[in-house]
């Protein structure tokens, strides 16, 4: 499947369990009602269109990235903002994902229990891994920017790492605009920024 092309529900469903090796599923359309009732082992379990993706748990290098990044975006984010990994964002009963990364208003946060809807978000970003590539590159591209999200940042760690900057232009994101490692990536939105992608996977010893 080429980068941009949306699978559709019976793909998406299938390649989540196939991820995982788990059998036993019930047949889609699942409600985020259904996911409350999943047990916690380990597993990310998000919605699209009704159809199962599921995420193992991040490998090392994968929370390091987010680790790295987590830091640069809380240091230059203004008062008011502030930058949260893992969160759940509802858009409808049969859509529900849970970016590794996001942009909010602190004021909202305080009224948050236990989903975001996505027109709290500033920001949300997604690091590549093996078993989420075709979401991170495909799938949450077209739900996110249909949310209205209105910036995403894709991080391919295999390719340097690679931050990839969508901005949403009407209902559809422009670009994306690729940021490789060892130059400088400054970003306006959603707050001023600016980090060299390296910094992401560099190890501190």
């Amino acid at each position: 499947m080429g980068e941009g092309e949306t699978p559709d529900n019976e793909q998406v469903t299938a390649l989540a369990i196939e991820s995982t090796g788990r059998t036993g599923f019930p047949s889609a359309p699942f409600t985020v009602d259904d996911l409350l009732t999943f047990p916690d082992d380990g597993n990310r379990y998000e919605l699209f269109n009704g159809s199962l993706l599921v995420s193992p748990a991040p490998t090392p290098r994968h929370q390091r990235v987010i680790t790295r990044l987590l830091l640069v975006l809380q240091t230059a984010a203004p008062p008011g903002l502030e930058c949260l990994t893992t969160v759940n964002v509802r858009s409808s009963n049969e859509n529900l994902f849970i970016p590794d990364l996001v942009v909010v208003p602190e004021a909202v946060s305080e009224g948050v229990d236990l989903m975001y809807a996505p027109s709290d978000l500033l920001l949300a970003v997604e690091v590549v891994s093996p078993s989420s590539k075709t979401h991170d590159r495909a799938t949450k591209v077209a739900a996110y920017a249909e949310a209205g999200i209105p910036v995403y940042w894709r991080v391919e760690p295999m390719e340097g790492p690679t931050v990839y900057v969508y901005e949403l232009d009407g209902n559809s994101y422009a670009g994306p605009v690729a940021h490789k490692a060892g130059a400088a990536l400054s970003s306006a939105s959603p707050f001023p920024v600016t980090f060299d992608p390296a910094d992401l996977m560099r190890l501190r010893g």
